[in-house]
């Protein structure tokens, strides 16, 4: 017996559930593969997937105006958490409220869920052909999305470091998006870097455009051989770059790491994106004194012995870290 389709009603009322669960449980790549494949049972769904979160958005703005707060997007950086101060404000009846706005809003059946989701594991370094022939290096600890558009190829980088050689497209941009800043190119290669202290550009062929969005008006074009750095509620700041301080920053992609008059404490951060079992620094002088060398990714060891060397320093291995001691 062939099963009864779905009906609207029920569409409705499951895409507003999926909207609540990934509020809450988003982040976990298991659940966004499970609502990927729910969107791909029926073409119905992505519509009143996309119609229910723009109602969740709509009760968040307007719960939390009627009680004269800003929007929960304006205080996730005061500490109080988008996901947190949205289930406060809106309760456990929100996805039932969503769902009934649901009906009343128009179809808009041009959202779709990411192609693809990249995730890399610590110390895993990828390489990954795009559907449009662009190519991802994607380095340790480093979560991005892909959305392929008729009209733009987007990529949001949500942590870590990525650098793409885009295949050439005048009439589909490829648009990097981190947080707030946008980086845009056609047809060259670049790397996108994102950390705590702001957004890390570099440019290894082209042209590549950056901007911070609602400052369209100043938008900065940094070329091949250059580097722009964006923090937080900053103006972009490009500055040249000799092409093998470039070569070197990007060391990660054949696996290593490459180090000229960088601090042992800068050598020691970057060492621990790619290891488990972490290197630890006793002192803050030995941190201070500068390091020379190339390494492998996955050479924690040989790394502390060569700052013995260097450094007159004392390394004692460990099973479960590394410690970089004066003594």
């Amino acid at each position: 017996m062939m099963s009864e389709r779905e009906t609207a009603q029920a569409i409705n009322d499951r895409a507003a559930e999926w909207v609540a669960r990934m509020d809450r449980e988003g982040h976990d790549s298991a659940v966004r593969a499970e609502l990927k494949a729910w969107l791909a049972g029926d073409d119905r769904r992505r519509g009143a997937y996309f119609r229910a979160k723009v109602a969740w958005n709509m009760l968040d703005r307007a719960s939390v105006l009627r009680a004269g707060q800003p929007p929960a997007y304006e205080v996730a950086a005061a500490g109080g958490g988008w996901f947190s101060r949205r289930r406060v404000i809106l309760g456990g009846g929100a996805a039932a409220a969503a769902a009934a706005l649901v009906v009343g809003l128009p179809r808009m059946d041009f959202f779709a869920a990411p192609d693809e989701q990249i995730q890399t594991a610590i110390g895993e370094i990828r390489r990954v052909p795009l559907s449009d022939g662009s190519l991802a290096a994607v380095n340790t600890q480093t979560a991005l999305d892909v959305t392929m558009k008729p009209k733009v190829r987007q990529i949001a980088l949500k942590g870590g470091e990525a650098w793409f050689q885009v295949a050439k497209d005048r009439a589909r941009p490829f648009v990097v998006e981190v947080g707030d800043v946008r980086v845009r190119a056609v047809g060259t290669a670049f790397s996108v870097r994102r950390e705590a202290s702001g957004v890390d550009v570099q440019v290894t062929e082209g042209v590549v455009e950056v901007w911070r969005v609602g400052d369209e008006a100043n938008i900065r074009r940094v070329a091949a051989g250059t580097r722009a750095f964006i923090a937080p509620d900053k103006a972009v700041v490009s500055t040249a770059a000799a092409s093998e301080e470039i070569d070197n920053a990007l060391a990660w992609r054949t696996g290593q790491l490459v180090f000229d008059g960088d601090t042992v404490a800068e050598a020691v951060a970057e060492f621990n994106r790619y290891n488990v079992r972490k290197i630890e620094l006793s002192d803050a002088a030995l941190g201070q004194k500068k390091m020379i060398g190339r390494f492998r990714t996955n050479e924690p060891d040989a790394f502390a012995h060569a700052v013995e060397i260097l450094t007159g320093s004392r390394a004692v291995i460990k099973a479960d870290r590394i410690i970089l001691s004066s003594d």
